[in-house]
């Protein structure tokens, strides 16, 4: 009589998934906090000590693949020993996943930006998106200010919800949190900045790797997105992402969606510190992305709420067919 009330895996981890983004909504709205903080903050002073930018560059890599080493395995050796102790192990395991689960807060973020692109108040907008950037936003216009919006709503969300959501469904919690912490060694070590072109290519490697099939479900259910407006065409343009170690392959997509341009010429800071130098543009890195839909117009801030909008629909449509798989499984298993 027992067995047939035990959830199996998927349905266990399921479960938890919804009610941890449940409680996490209402937590963000009530308060904003970033429980990895400190960790990041450890990664940003780890590279001070030991990111040597002049020694040779397979030194560099080789101390960056050392920090990810001493700093990741401690800590998942610690939960993973950790969790012997634990009596309600549904209540660890959501633990661990709230910890990993991130950008639920961009959403009333990007609505503020937008309304104060709409005000033309430009400065407002910079200082409140630049801390979720690694590009200079000094320079950039209102319309430069939506693009770097727009793509950094998109890839946070991916990264940091969708991706990390896929782990955690497919390997457990212990898994989501190693990625999380792996993810925030990334930010902080990003080869686009120039003292870390070296020194971030293993955490660099190992995330795309990571985050190379989510980031294609995903990109695909945006595909899906185009029926019905060249949905042929934008697959055949898209194709060639596919394979690759980036996510362009979602940038692209989303431009073919709202019908706008990203991507393009982005200078980004000579150091991953919030605090910005007067000399800060002098020292900055210009970097030649790729541009996206070319031919297409410039975002607006209007096109920050409908990219908003698009990913958020995506995310609810992916939890809507796990939902449906367990339904499905469980009709199934009825049947027989």
């Amino acid at each position: 009589m027992l067995e047939s009330f035990e959830l199996n895996t998927f349905n266990y981890r399921l479960f938890i998934l919804l009610a941890v983004i449940m409680i996490k909504l209402i937590i963000t709205a009530l308060v904003k906090h970033e429980p990895l903080r400190p960790f990041s903050l450890y990664c940003q002073l780890l590279s001070n000590k030991v990111c040597h930018p002049h020694s040779p560059s397979n030194q560099q890599a080789l101390a960056g693949f050392i920090a990810i080493v001493v700093t990741l395995f401690p800590i998942l050796l610690i939960l993973w020993l950790f969790s012997a102790f634990i009596e309600v192990e549904y209540l660890w395991h959501g633990f661990l996943l709230y910890l990993s689960l991130g950008a639920f807060g961009l959403t009333t973020l990007s609505k503020n930006i937008t309304n104060h692109l709409t005000l033309n108040q430009t400065y407002v907008a910079k200082q409140k998106l630049q801390p979720l950037l690694l590009r200079e936003t000094e320079q950039l216009s209102s319309l430069g200010l939506s693009k770097a919006c727009i793509e950094m709503v998109l890839l946070r969300t991916l990264q940091q919800a969708y991706v990390t959501a896929f782990v955690f469904m497919i390997a457990g919690p212990l898994a989501a949190i190693g990625y999380r912490l792996l993810l925030e060694m990334h930010y902080a070590w990003n080869t686009k900045l120039a003292q870390f072109i070296y020194f971030g290519r293993y955490s660099a490697l190992l995330i795309n790797l990571i985050q190379w099939l989510p980031t294609r479900l995903f990109s695909l259910l945006l595909l899906f997105m185009c029926i019905g407006k060249n949905f042929i065409l934008f697959w055949r343009l898209s194709k060639p992402y596919f394979f690759q170690l980036t996510n362009n392959m979602p940038l692209l997509l989303l431009a073919f969606v709202l019908e706008i341009k990203l991507g393009g010429v982005a200078m980004y800071r000579s150091s991953n510190k919030q605090a910005l130098g007067s000399n800060s543009l002098a020292q900055a890195k210009k970097l030649r992305k790729e541009n996206f839909n070319d031919l297409a117009r410039q975002p607006n801030p209007n096109d920050i709420v409908l990219a908003n909008r698009k990913v958020k629909t995506l995310n609810i449509v992916t939890l809507f067919l796990l939902v449906v798989i367990v339904i499905l499984n469980k009709l199934i298993k009825f049947n027989s």
